[in-house]
């Protein structure tokens, strides 16, 4: 009878610890196959067949769309430079250039993935409609205020994620390096 009750007792343990496992895995996210160039990470697999079960299952939790390997790859930044948390009361500048890219889109939105609201109805930016400078850099200041230039309001919320969709572009898909290309400083100005 203690042999039935020790080996029930070991395998409701083990179910305890594999399942609370996957759920914080799905639930934070994982770095299997991911590509980190400064603040940004990207997960180039994502849209392949290649894809770990926990990045599909992450997947189909969030219900997001990947964007299939030949067509381009996505980055998330959530940090500054610095690895501060994104925070919708303080100004930020993303600076610099791009990767090569055919189109590029960057977007804002909170932490579950919904556009950020705002009174200009203002999400992001597309390679586009960017003002640049005569040497092609650019600067996007997200902050709370509005600035001039390339401003995206952040509409104070207390955290955000900002995705820089890169299309038709060499970067993740076959060397999975992360001296890939120059991607945007994030910095961090100042706090209200």
């Amino acid at each position: 009878m203690r042999l039935f009750f020790g080996s029930c007792f070991t395998l409701f343990l083990a179910a305890v610890i594999g399942l609370s496992a996957t759920w914080l895995t799905v639930t934070r996210g994982v770095a299997f196959g991911s590509l980190k160039i400064g603040a940004w990470t990207a997960w180039p697999r994502s849209g392949s067949t290649d894809i770990d079960p926990y990045a599909r299952a992450i997947i189909a939790r969030s219900g997001e769309l990947p964007i299939g390997t030949g067509d381009g790859v996505a980055f998330y930044a959530r940090t500054d430079d610095a690895g501060k948390a994104f925070d919708g009361r303080c100004t930020f500048v993303l600076s610099g250039m791009t990767p090569s890219a055919r189109y590029w889109s960057l977007t804002l939105y909170d932490p579950e993935g919904k556009l950020v609201a705002n009174t200009i109805d203002r999400h992001g930016f597309t390679s586009a409609e960017l003002l640049r400078d005569v040497g092609g850099r650019f600067a996007i200041n997200v902050g709370p205020r509005a600035r001039p230039g390339n401003w995206l309001p952040s509409g104070g919320i207390e955290k955000f994620v900002l995705v820089l969709r890169l299309y038709d572009t060499p970067i993740g898909v076959a060397s999975m390096t992360s001296k890939e290309g120059p991607m945007p400083a994030i910095v961090r100005k100042a706090c209200s």
